[in-house]
């Protein structure tokens, strides 16, 4: 019986561990940026070209490889950076495992070029698909410059599953941010297709984030820091009325490593409880600095995962020092009931909907109101509030059988089309609001009950996307144009999107270093906040980057309707009722919201009978 168990070549084993180690050419920047860092590069550049695909190159001012090192690098499971197991526990540097090199090598053409301070010769080796197919002295600065070309080029499957540019480059654009953010004292540029997308000097941590993120951040973040025996926290976190539904800039750093931590992320929300709406979320950047025996970071290739040792401690120490800060520059509100110097309110007055005014009643104590004989002016008096009612009998009852098939009768489009007299009577008592939110109509079978947020969000929903498709979105001139910023990360999104906005109506000038000039905005919605509203439909776009095309059209379309329509407790006059029922019931769902909540119920007239039985 032949033996089925052999040992694999290393090229092969080289690209199994590349499955986890390198997913996309945003991991092969983040192991090359991690080593510079070990390295002790003060200056990191980063050069990139079709989002990774064609070409990456990382080049440092660090300490350099010798002609033996350099070879070695390259070696499966060959790292500078431990010498036994115990190491694992007093981690200090970034990489550790010795795997990243050994993976960009199996996956890719790989040139590296390397000097140490001391030498007047440095190093020219070329990997390819794990075979070195040269080496040689070649006269090159300090430090180390690492050429990556043609991503997976052997791997055929892998290649092809890479997202679109856009997609990868905003992956590269995330790690790059984990990376500088937790180096402020390192300077770092990174070029993507000849474009400088960050120019970022050696500074502070906040002025480190303003780079990243634009100066506007600077208003929305309070400074943190606590100093125990167990462990030190400082950074930022951002203040209440910075919090917004998504979007929100969130990172944990710990000894000089990104990190992911769902508990410690309750921490933080727990002490925005009844600060901030429960659907929202504030941005912070926290830094601990803890001893590397109270944590484990060899639990995932990536190393974004870490285990700590007194988890619930430090979730109390961290709770307890954002609550601090709140209150420190208070920003936690206080309750105070204390009336003196208050303004008078004036007494409450019903609202006037109708100028038939209900009959005044005068006191009759004779009046018993058990004795049907009893004389009372109310009841004598109530024949007057017909009055209220007149033009009741003029309304058509719209049919509600379209709303099992989707479409419109042939009643609903006479009505509302005009195409019979009928549907050109008298309607202005045809509805009625109801607290600010619902429009009431009567239909065949009952009472229909139209959520008027809802209603006008399908509306605006068809009306936007059809601009877009047809690329006749109408844009209104802004007198003086506003400004928008926008995180330099997010720009290659933003200008994937260009077009659709165009469409859309808005008139947008590209100013560099992620500002743009606000020259025209669609139609219709004045009085929006236009610069937080592109922000709202860039992240939205953000989330969807991965998407197709007309999804990420149908996004942004869906995501202006929900800004722009109509809100809840918005009164409504009786032609402004009738205009909303009928712009709905010719939109081709007036079933549903374009997400799928509700937007109409009707009442059956039996249903309505039962409560009065």
């Amino acid at each position: 019986m032949s033996d089925v168990i052999r040992l694999l070549p290393d090229s092969v084993a080289n690209q199994i561990a590349a499955g986890e180690v390198i997913q996309r050419p945003a991991s092969v920047i983040k192991e090359l940026m991690e080593n510079a860092v070990d390295a002790g590069a003060t200056h990191i550049d980063v050069v990139v070209a079709d989002a990774g695909k064609t070409s990456i190159q990382v080049i440092d001012d660090g300490k350099g490889m010798s002609e033996t090192d350099a070879r070695l690098a390259f070696e499966r499971h060959a790292t500078s950076k431990i010498r036994e197991a115990s190491d694992l526990f007093a981690l200090r540097t970034m990489g550790f495992r010795g795997e990243a090199l050994a993976s960009i090598a199996a996956v890719a053409q790989v040139e590296l070029r390397t000097r140490m301070a001391d030498e007047e010769l440095g190093t020219r080796l070329v990997i390819s698909g794990s075979k070195v197919e040269g080496q040689e002295p070649i006269a090159t600065p300090k430090g180390s410059n690492f050429i990556v070309k043609n991503l997976f080029y052997n791997i055929p499957a892998r290649r092809k599953f890479l997202k679109s540019n856009h997609t990868e480059l905003n992956n590269i654009l995330v790690e790059f941010e984990r990376i500088v953010l937790v180096n402020p004292e390192i300077s770092f540029t990174l070029h993507h297709n000849d474009v400088e997308v960050f120019n970022l000097p050696a500074s502070l941590k906040r002025q480190r984030i303003m780079g990243v993120f634009g100066k506007k951040m600077d208003q929305d973040l309070l400074s943190m820091n606590v100093d125990t025996t167990m462990v030190k926290i400082n950074g930022f976190i951002g203040r209440p009325e910075a919090s917004r539904k998504k979007g929100a800039r969130q990172y944990f750093f710990v000894n000089g490593r990104y990190m992911r931590h769902p508990y410690f992320n309750k921490a933080v929300a727990d002490a925005y409880e009844h600060l901030i709406p429960s659907d929202e979320e504030v941005p912070y950047f926290i830094y601990f600095d803890i001893d590397p025996a109270n944590i484990d970071v060899n639990i995932h290739p990536t190393k974004t995962e870490i285990k700590f040792d007194n988890e619930s401690a430090i979730w109390q120490i961290l709770s307890a020092a954002v609550k601090e800060t709140l209150g420190k520059f208070n920003e936690v509100p206080s309750i105070d009931f204390d009336t003196e110097g208050m303004p008078d309110i004036p007494p409450y007055e019903p609202l006037k909907y109708s100028n038939v005014q209900p009959p005044k009643v005068s006191y009759d104590p004779s009046y018993n109101p058990f004795d049907r004989n009893s004389y009372s002016p109310a009841r004598q008096s109530t024949n007057r509030w017909d009055e209220l009612y007149k033009g009741l009998e003029k309304q058509e009852d719209f049919s509600d059988e379209w709303i099992d098939r989707g479409g419109l009768t042939d009643e609903l489009d006479s009505l509302y089309k005009g195409t019979e007299e009928q549907g050109k009577e008298d309607l202005s008592f045809q509805n009625f609001q109801y607290k600010g939110k619902y429009i009431l109509t009567s239909v065949k079978s009952g009472l229909m009950i139209i959520d008027q947020h809802r209603a006008h969000v399908r509306i605006l929903y068809d009306r936007y996307m059809d601009q877009i498709k047809q690329q006749k979105g109408v844009s209104q001139g802004l007198l003086f144009p506003e400004m928008v910023q926008i995180p330099v990360s997010d720009v290659p999104i933003m200008q994937s999107i260009m077009d659709d906005m165009y469409s859309l109506g808005f008139d947008l000038t590209d100013l560099g270093g992620g500002s743009y000039s606000i020259s025209g905005v669609p139609a219709g919605i004045e009085g929006l906040n236009v610069p937080t509203l592109i922000q709202d439909m860039l992240r939205t776009a953000v989330e969807k980057s991965g998407k197709v095309k007309e999804e990420v059209q149908g996004t942004l379309a869906l995501t202006m309707a929900k800004l722009a329509a109509i809100v809840v407790g918005q009164v409504l006059t009786n032609e402004e009722m009738q205009n909303l029922v009928e712009q709905l019931l010719s939109t081709s769902t007036p079933n549903y919201t374009p997400d799928g909540n509700p937007v109409l119920y009707v009442l059956k007239d039996d249903e309505i009978g039962k409560f009065f039985r």
